[in-house]
């Protein structure tokens, strides 16, 4: 029995030599191995650096052929745009000379009356066509019109102008105009306003074969004017229906609406207000 039993002493001595075969130790590296390494390692450090501009300039190089021409155009863009720049600078420029007369060099852009202003057309034709245009409708009498002038016709209208009432009577005559019993230089002393209440007659061309008896009220001086031209032109009408296109397209036959504004409550005038004050 003594015998099969291991002695104490022969234990502690295996148990090391098992844990050396199982986890071996690592060997230091030598001293001088090491000191080998490290200038080797720092050498070729260094070589990076040097490298690097190459593999740059390598894809450069090889992105940009030299048959391009593409790339030549871009390369001479800034080239030619330096040209123009100096072409530029080196311009000449003489200065303006300052007239004794302050605008005489000017260009008179005045659009005289009866000219189109936007020149529709060519040149001194369009001009001369545009000013014949508004010559004739102006001016020349309406052709083919037929009016009875027996001796009791009476062709009667009513014109209106603003608040101005005009009542006309046209009967065979001279032309003679008798407004309210007065002739019509004493009741209208404007010629611009004996101009306006003529142009119906003038235009049918019986601006002497006719009498125009009227009677007014209401309204102003220029009001009572174009009442009047309102009321000849529908007496004309009267007498020739065909005159209506003519007449119309001279613009005697629209009556004018244009009226003055009624005062609103609160402002003093139509539109206007009184003064406001914040404080």
């Amino acid at each position: 029995m003594a015998d099969d039993r291991t002695p104490p002493e022969e234990q502690p001595e295996e148990t090391p030599a098992a844990s050396e075969e199982q986890a071996p130790a690592p060997e230091a590296p030598a001293p001088e191995a090491a000191a080998e390494e490290t200038p080797a390692a720092a050498e070729e450090a260094p070589a990076a650096p040097e490298e690097t501009p190459t593999a740059q300039e390598a894809p450069a190089d090889e992105a940009t052929p030299q048959g391009d021409p593409v790339a030549a155009a871009a390369d001479a863009t800034p080239a030619a745009s330096g040209d123009e720049d100096l072409e530029e600078d080196f311009v000449d420029e003489t200065p303006r000379v300052k007239p004794e007369i302050p605008g005489i060099d000017l260009e008179v852009d005045i659009v005289e009356e009866g000219a189109d202003p936007l020149l529709r057309g060519e040149g001194e034709d369009a001009e001369e066509a545009t000013a014949g245009d508004s010559e004739e409708i102006a001016d020349e009498p309406i052709a083919a019109v037929t009016i009875d002038l027996a001796a009791g016709a009476r062709y009667r209208a009513t014109g209106k102008r603003k608040t101005a009432i005009a009542r006309v009577i046209l009967i065979p005559g001279t032309g003679a105009y008798t407004i309210n019993g007065r002739e019509l230089d004493v009741f209208f002393p404007r010629a611009t306003l004996q101009r306006t209440i003529r142009q119906p007659l003038e235009a049918v061309g019986y601006e002497t074969r006719m009498d125009v008896i009227a009677r007014m009220h209401g309204g102003g001086v220029s009001a009572q004017a174009g009442a009047l031209r309102h009321g000849i032109s529908r007496a004309l009408l009267e007498a020739d229906p065909n005159l209506r296109g003519e007449l119309k397209r001279r613009g005697f036959l629209t009556r004018d609406p244009r009226v003055k504004e009624r005062k609103k409550a609160g402002l003093k005038k139509a539109r206007k207000r009184p003064q406001f004050s914040k404080r």
